[in-house]
């Protein structure tokens, strides 16, 4: 179908997370009209926080890390109020704890992380290896080395089973959302580099400040919340209600699925990442802080049991409790749905956390069936995201982490890519 153009036609952007309003801001910053329909009542896609009984309950246990080449362009991380987790991990083994630290950054820590009961003494001079390496390389060297999994670059690098069981499972299990460790080597290497370069951290007040701040620098006026796109074409969008909209342009900033929806109903296939990783994200409030109420991550490292991390939100931002009290953030990978969970989860953390576990306020359990894009491994090497980080198919722009790495950063990489495409085009036009 082609609906009749005119000049003045906007662009016209399907979907409002984090790639969706990335290019709307590119898009303003160029001076391109544009519109914004998002099917929810509100915008910012998987990144969100809730706010429940005084807390601040982020969706899943996310991560910003600060060392993000292109999100860190767009954003205003100072604005954020960035609170950044402690370099390292608390491991526990199943037996005991020990605490393993980025030495490099807490020198302090040497002797502790080395004599810790976590892998060999080679490991650890592996990981200052890797980490030595991966903070050489470019982004563009880590896409065009040749693609593994994860696990089988880590059996290349020399690692022993012992540490990649009893920490990398664990750590990246937390990352990539499964403990086989099948993601990708380059996406592997690349957030291995962006924890050596920067801290993890998360916005003061929670998450979703991210896509409120993308927000606050658009015109209001133009972001259609609770709009349900239902047909598209390369100048037009039929929206639920059956009203068409014209455009100069579409980007279809939506996820993976949906995208190759819409696009199938043009006559357009495209092999569109539509596989998901699911998580069970479980809050809870709780008198006394575990963890000695240190900002770090806390990794189940035994191998057995439900819990793959936990940590304590409200260490590393006092926003994200009432006064007083404690919120502690604790992630089970896949889909899990017992009736008992929370009591399950509780019982299997009193050997290492102690008793006061008992005394926790189960606050929220969500179920996350789309949680992260599945990022597989490609041995013919292809690139973080693939292929390029947006693809126009059908005169239709395909934006999104699905497109670029399944991160905050390929989100935001992959929407203002669409906008500097729009924008290119433009000035070739005019030219």
């Amino acid at each position: 179908m082609n609906v009749e153009r005119k000049e003045e036609d906007p662009v016209v952007i399907v979907g409002g997370g984090l790639a969706g309003l990335a290019c709307a801001v590119k898009l303003t910053e160029r001076g391109i009209p544009w519109e914004l329909h998002e099917s929810e009542k509100r915008v910012g896609g998987r990144v969100r926080t809730d706010h429940v009984k005084g807390f601040r309950l982020d969706r899943g246990f996310q991560v910003y890390l600060e060392a993000y080449p292109n999100a860190g362009k767009l954003l205003d991380l100072k604005a954020l109020n960035l609170c950044r987790f402690e370099p390292g991990a608390r491991v526990w083994n199943g037996r005991t704890e020990c605490r393993v630290m980025d030495v490099f950054r807490r020198p302090g820590t040497i002797m502790e992380s080395a004599l810790a009961p976590l892998g060999t003494f080679g490991d650890k001079m592996r990981v200052a290896l890797l980490r030595m390496r991966e903070s050489r390389r470019t982004v563009q060297k880590i896409e065009d080395m040749p693609d593994l999994t994860s696990e089988e670059m880590l059996r290349e690098f020399g690692f022993s089973e012992s540490m990649i069981d009893g920490f990398f499972r664990a750590f990246y299990g937390g990352i990539f959302l499964e403990k086989e460790l099948q993601t990708s080597a380059q996406m592997f290497s690349f957030t291995f580099k962006m924890f050596t370069e920067g801290a993890a951290c998360v916005p003061a007040k929670g998450m979703e400040e991210i896509p409120r701040q993308l927000l606050g620098r658009l015109d209001q006026k133009r972001v259609w919340t609770g709009s349900r796109v239902r047909e598209i074409g390369p100048d037009y969008v039929r929206l639920s209600g059956g009203e068409e909209r014209r455009a100069s342009k579409v980007v279809l900033a939506t996820e993976g699925g949906q995208a190759q929806a819409l696009l199938e109903e043009i006559g357009q296939k495209e092999e569109i990442e539509t596989r998901w990783r699911a998580t069970t994200h479980l809050s809870f409030a709780a008198e006394e802080a575990p963890l000695d109420n240190e900002p770090i991550i806390g990794l189940n490292g035994s191998g057995r049991g439900l819990v793959n991390n936990i940590s304590v939100m409200s260490a590393l931002s006092p926003d994200y409790a009432p006064e007083g009290k404690a919120l502690i953030s604790l992630s089970v990978l896949g889909i899990h749905k017992e009736p008992d969970l929370a009591e399950q989860v509780k019982k299997e953390l009193e050997p290492w956390l102690g008793d006061s576990v008992k005394g926790w306020e189960l606050l929220n359990i969500e179920v996350i069936r789309q949680a992260l894009p599945e990022q597989r491994a490609w041995p013919e090497g292809r690139g973080l995201g693939h292929g390029a980080p947006c693809r126009e198919v059908g005169g239709v722009l395909v934006c999104g982490d699905h497109v670029a790495s399944a991160s905050i950063d390929g989100a935001i990489l992959s929407g203002v890519t669409a906008a500097e495409k729009i924008s290119d085009a433009e000035r070739e036009g005019s030219s």
